[in-house]
């Protein structure tokens, strides 16, 4: 018992206190998250919605492959990045092995088989009749899309809430590909696996309920946009 109140006051002091290095590290986690997961919006939903709307041979097996992605295992990830960006691989000449932006491929890559399937289902369990109803209506094909995304949208940000939970609280790759560099690829979940390695418990549980907090913050924000702003 002791040993959480040690934590939960250390987390409170590291907060208040605005501790440098921990805000650097809220910081990196942050941008690199987000980053990610809006690319995995912006290219993810909208596969989704064709594979939810289009039939085409093979969409079976395309539907079934990224459903089985959604699982896919962070190491794996961070061994297919940095392979791409080794010396020694394709990509290599890029020198972005040890950057954040090796870091927001990885979670993209975590992060996308999740919008995609997400709201392909979300899509699919609407009434098939909403968008020929919207073209029968006068809507151009643009607004009778808009008009199925909308009946969508909470599914949706379920989906980006998903993929946001997925990513921000992933360790294995942005370990392997981001090289728990101080002050520059350090994040939450890297600093607690260094943390905890050196014996310092108390503070990677202190590291630990700042990363709920903020999860808990951001995930917030997003139901709050999804239930107002999409409303």
């Amino acid at each position: 018992m002791d040993f959480l109140l040690d934590a939960f006051f250390l987390a409170v002091d590291r907060i208040l206190s605005l501790d440098p290095e921990v805000l650097r590290t809220v910081w990196t986690s942050l941008r690199v998250s987000l980053t990610a997961v809006c690319l995995a919006t912006l290219s993810g939903i909208p596969l989704g919605f064709l594979l939810a709307t289009r039939s085409f041979p093979g969409h079976g097996a395309c539907c079934v492959l990224f459903h089985t992605l959604m699982a896919l295992p962070t190491v794996v990830v961070g061994l297919l990045v940095y392979g791409l960006f080794s010396r020694q691989g394709p990509l290599g000449c890029l020198g972005l092995l040890y950057t954040p932006w090796a870091m927001i491929l990885a979670q993209w890559i975590l992060s996308f088989p999740i919008l995609v399937s997400l709201s392909l289902s979300a899509i699919q369990a609407l009434d098939p009749r909403v968008q020929p109803t919207a073209l029968t209506l006068g809507a151009t094909p643009i607004q009778a899309t808009w008009a199925l995304l909308r009946e969508a949208r909470y599914g949706l940000g379920a989906a980006v809430a998903a993929g946001f939970a997925r990513v921000i609280t992933e360790v294995g790759a942005a370990m392997m590909v981001g090289g728990n560099i101080r002050g520059y690829t350090r994040t939450l979940t890297t600093a607690i696996a260094l943390e905890t390695a050196k014996g310092e418990f108390s503070l990677s549980l202190a590291l630990g309920m700042i990363l709920l907090a903020l999860a808990f913050g951001i995930n917030g924000l997003l139901h709050h946009l999804r239930s107002r702003g999409m409303g």
